[in-house]
Parts: structure tokens; sequence; C-alpha cells
């Protein structure tokens, strides 16, 4: 199946747009769990006392954690009925994030962190899954663009209110944003156990005399994950979208203390930033959604790609500015960077072996979290911060990102589509 011709826009029926509403949800809270990091940083600073080097490991243990388990989960993930490994996952994330609210000290969060990130980042995976499984090809632009609105709705609100929690709720303090998330993801799991039907692929799993052997199980992982690896569009896949990611979180978990810090942005209009920026976003993606449907998914991919590169440059190299210019490059780079990964998860979901979709995206997921936290930690590493709170050293991440984001245009050539 190719993706060349402007394809013509069928109807996306109901039972799918409210699939995609809890599917949605969902991914709302875990990316306001992993997203409300990069905001409260300048908190965490002052409160706990957390170093540039030891804030990226913060970040990167979310991320590592969620590679560790993406491959554990790739194992299993098409032997279990989709409704229930998605609402367990979910559940065990919920506490996860209670206890990073819960956590005494730096190495107590930096512990929840990683826990949080296990079962957050293969929710990831999981909600890829399902669309996948569920919403055919010529409606995955725009099933991508719903996705896509979780993040945007993450900071409209979602951080905006977190920060606004933080700040003034003195007792709980860098504590409520996690607490909030917490609460808000079991409201949304009860919602998701009444709504979301379930799925049972049954032709994917393992045949009962397998399932009554544990070597059984085991062989079929393996062979599992051996027959999704050997693949060399998996690969190139994995690869794709491993890139797109390093590039992203060489730049985006240090935004905020580089903007309070260098740029001299107001520490107090952050959630102002978030709140512009994602409800540009919300606008959007699902116009964005549409054209990937209209001119195809790599076309969509070639245009919004490059055009992202341009704010990741210029917030990387910005100094002090006036208020207004930064909102217009922090908005320009929330909406730019949010489009190219629209076309860049159509292409991965039509690059997987439908038999082998849910070990694919886990497999996948797993790599793309160790991307996101390799990024993360190389740039930790490369920034410095002053006595006067400058950051010195993120130009170089802004460069980084555009090698990666440049090897990851020629890469998008070899990921081929399968429906």
């Amino acid at each position: 199946m190719t993706d060349s011709q402007p394809q013509p826009l069928a109807p996306m029926p109901q039972g799918e747009r409210r699939l995609l509403y809890i599917l949605g949800g969902i991914q709302l809270t875990h990316i306001v769990d992993f997203m409300i990091m990069m905001p409260i940083g300048p908190l965490l600073s002052r409160d706990l006392g957390v170093a540039t080097h030891q804030f990226g490991l913060l970040v990167s243990s979310y991320t590592f954690a969620a590679a560790i388990a993406g491959l554990l989960c790739a194992m299993f993930i098409d032997h279990f009925e989709r409704k229930r490994l998605l609402l367990t996952l979910y559940a065990l994330f919920a506490l996860a994030t209670l206890a990073c609210a819960l956590a005494p000290n730096y190495t107590g969060l930096l512990i929840a962190r990683a826990i949080a990130g296990a079962f957050g980042g293969v929710l990831g995976a999981m909600v890829s899954t399902v669309v996948g499984d569920q919403i055919p090809p010529e409606r995955r632009g725009r099933a991508g663009g719903y996705i896509a609105a979780s993040f945007s709705l993450a900071t409209v609100a979602g951080v905006p209110l977190g920060l606004w929690l933080a700040n003034h709720t003195p007792v709980l303090g860098w504590r409520a944003p996690f607490v909030f998330v917490a609460l808000m993801s079991m409201l949304l799991g009860v919602t998701a156990y009444k709504w979301l039907h379930p799925k049972a692929n049954l032709d994917q799993a393992l045949q009962p005399d397998d399932l009554s052997k544990p070597e059984g199980i085991w062989l079929g992982a393996w062979r599992r994950i051996r027959d999704t690896l050997a693949d060399p569009v998996h690969r190139w896949a994995t690869l794709f979208i491993c890139l797109i990611m390093f590039s992203a979180f060489s730049v985006i978990p240090f935004i905020t203390i580089y903007a309070t810090g260098t740029v001299k942005f107001p520490e107090t209009l952050l959630p102002v930033m978030y709140l512009v920026g994602g409800t540009c976003t919300l606008l959007s993606s699902r116009w964005i959604g549409k054209l990937t449907d209209r001119i195809g998914k790599r076309k969509s991919f070639l245009i919004f790609a490059p055009l992202a590169v341009i704010p990741m440059l210029i917030t990387t190299n910005l100094t002090q500015v006036p208020v207004w210019v930064y909102m217009l490059v922090s908005t320009s780079f929330f909406v730019l960077v949010s489009a190219r990964m629209i076309p860049t998860m159509a292409l991965m979901n039509g690059a997987a072996d439908p038999k082998l979709r849910g070990t694919f995206m886990s497999l996948s997921a797993s790599f793309q979290q160790a991307a996101m936290g390799l990024g993360a930690f190389v740039t930790g590493h490369i920034v410095s911060t002053t006595s006067a709170g400058v950051m010195t050293g993120y130009n170089y991440a802004g460069y980084i990102a555009l090698t990666a984001t440049l090897l990851a245009l020629w890469v998008s050539k070899k990921v081929v589509q399968r429906g």
C-alpha cells in the first residue's frame, strides 16, 4: 500500500471516536505525569537542591525504566486481552504516580519516577496498539490527531493546573501535581472500565496447549520477538521513531530551566506559556491529522519534520528576549514538534505486521523510551548552570536535534507501509 496519492476522506464512525476519546484520556494522564517534571524543575532545584545532572537523571529514569518494561511487555502483549492489560497497567501507573507525591527525598523520587515510567511507557505502546487494531489505515491520520490532542490538552490544562497547584498549595508544593495526576487517573480508569469494549485478538494468541506449559509461553514469546526484530521493515521503523524521539528529548526536558534562567522568562508565566502553546497545538492537531490522511503520511512527515527543526534551533540559542518573543517561539515549538508526531505515528502503525502489531509496538516503544532517556541524559551532561542560573551549552542540544532529524528524514524512506 502506498500513500503517494491524496486519499478521499471516509467519515469516522461514532464508535471509533468514542474509543479514541477513552484512549486519549489515558494518554493524557501519563503525558501530564511525564511533562510535569519539566516545569517543576526550578521548584525541585530550590526545594530539594536538585542539580542539573540530577534533574536529567530524574527525566531519564522514567524513560529508561519504560524501555526495560517495554521489552518485558513485548514478550506477552499479544497473549492477553487488550482491555484487561490496559486497565491493569493504568491502575499500577496511578499508584506509582501517587508514590512520587509521597517520596521523602531525591532518591525516593528517583525510584518512584522509574516505577511510574515502567507503567506509563508501556501504556503509550498499548494505546498505539489498540489504535492499530481498531482503526483502518485510511483513518489513522485523524486517529493520530485525536491522540496528539491529548498532548495539547496536557499542556493546555494539565501542566498549567499542576503548576498552579504546586505554587498555591504550600502544604504539598512540588508534590501537588503528582497527587492531581494520580486522582485524575483513578477517575479515568473507572470510566474506561465501564466504556472500553474488550478486544480478544484470539487469532494472535498462543494455543491453549501452549499456555498450559510455562516453557511454551516463553518459547512463543521469544519467537515473536525474534520474528519482529528479524523483519527489516520493523527495524527501519524502530530506528526512525528513535531518531525522532531522541531529537525531541535532547531539547524538551530543559526548556523551562533554560527559559527562566537564561532567557529570563518569568517563572510565574510558565503556566501561560503552556496554556497558549497547548491551545494552539490542540487547534492545529485535528487539522494536521486530516491533512495527513488527505496527502499521505510520508508527504506530511516530509513537510513538518524540517519545519519543527526551526523552533528547536531558535529555542536552544536564544538569549534574553522580551516575553512576547519567547511566547511566539515556544508556541511554534509546541505546534510543530507535535505536528511531526502525527504522521510519524501513522507511519509506524502502517509499518507493523498485523500479526505482530502488539509485540512490535511494545518493542518500538521500549526503544523510543531509551532514545528519549538518552537524549535527556546526553544534554544533561552537556549543559551546565552558573551560580546566576544561566544555562550554558544548550545550543549543542539544538545541533544534536538537527542532526537526528536529518537522519530521520532519510530513514523514513525505508519505512514501508503494509496497511
